[in-house]
């Protein structure tokens, strides 16, 4: 079976899809990998793949219920059931109506109402494409559709194509500690997570890792742009016993190709090296 690798920091502009990226490029050296951007808000590592063919695509569809007016009762037991507030019903005025901005297609209106007043129809909330790159590996891109509050949905839908065909898999997951993230985490054998030696990178890599030991996923900790701030973070990480396994030097330089998509085709040797020796710690970790 494949081997999932979540890759997350609790705040933006840490390095996580940096990360990401170039442990793809490593792993797909020796093996096919397959990398999945689950920020599907703002999916950017097809920009480091500029002259990868899209070698498929394919529209999501969620089921959203809809109801009835000839048929509905206006008795409010859907209103009760709804554990997103999707749903609204006002009796004197006969009005009932479902906000899909809202309702998560859970399907517990559809039981709730025994009128068969609630009815289903298929509402796009996105796109999903595959990228072929070097060797057998692909990268996969998730598309919400802008205004769609579904991310979580989204990405679930993303993550059902992922298949046992690649031994690594990684998910490159949004920032933060939200449902999206937690949906990205949900069934990885472990998470690496990504932060910065700042006072805001500290403060949300202990949130980030108060969730992932919820979930008890075994995990440790890339810090990014190392130089910067101060060792607070390293304290930190010795007080709660947390695997560090690697650190990824501030550079300009490397800031600047990452800016121009350049970080696959022209990486400095040294900051390969230091990819190399991540995944290499990574694999034969396998995070403990």
């Amino acid at each position: 079976m494949a081997y999932k690798i979540a890759v997350a920091s609790g705040k933006g502009g840490t390095g996580k899809t940096t990360v990401s990226v170039n442990l793809f490029r490593m792993f797909s050296q020796r093996q096919p990998c397959l990398l999945v951007d689950c920020d599907v808000e703002e999916p950017n590592t097809p920009l480091f793949f500029p002259e990868s063919p899209e070698i498929a695509s394919e529209e999501v569809f969620l089921k959203v219920p809809q109801i009835d007016p000839e048929k509905c009762t206006f008795c409010r037991n859907c209103v009760g059931w709804c554990e997103f507030n999707a749903i609204t019903v006002i009796p004197p005025v006969s009005f009932a109506k479902i906000d899909e901005g809202l309702c998560h297609s859970c399907g517990a209106c559809l039981y709730a109402c025994s009128d068969g007043a609630i009815f289903e129809i298929s509402s796009k909330i996105g796109d999903i494409s595959s990228l072929a790159t070097q060797g057998a590996s692909e990268v996969r891109v998730g598309h919400l559709k802008i205004g769609s509050a579904m991310q979580t949905s989204m990405i679930r839908q993303l993550k059902k194509k992922t298949t046992d065909q690649f031994p690594i898999v990684i998910y490159d997951s949004p920032p933060g500690t939200s449902c999206p993230v937690v949906e990205t985490m949900s069934g990885a054998d472990s998470v690496i997570l990504v932060t910065e030696p700042t006072p805001f990178g500290l403060h949300d890599l202990k949130l980030t890792v108060d969730l992932v030991r919820d979930m008890k996923i075994p995990f440790g900790v890339v810090i990014n742009k190392a130089g910067l701030g101060s060792g607070e973070i390293y304290d930190y990480l010795k007080a709660e016993n947390i695997d560090l396994l690697g650190e990824i030097p501030f550079s300009k330089e490397y800031a600047s190709l990452y800016a121009q998509g350049l970080i696959i085709k022209e990486i400095p040797a040294e900051m390969a090296a230091i990819y190399q020796r991540l995944g290499e710690t990574i694999l034969n970790k396998r995070i403990p």
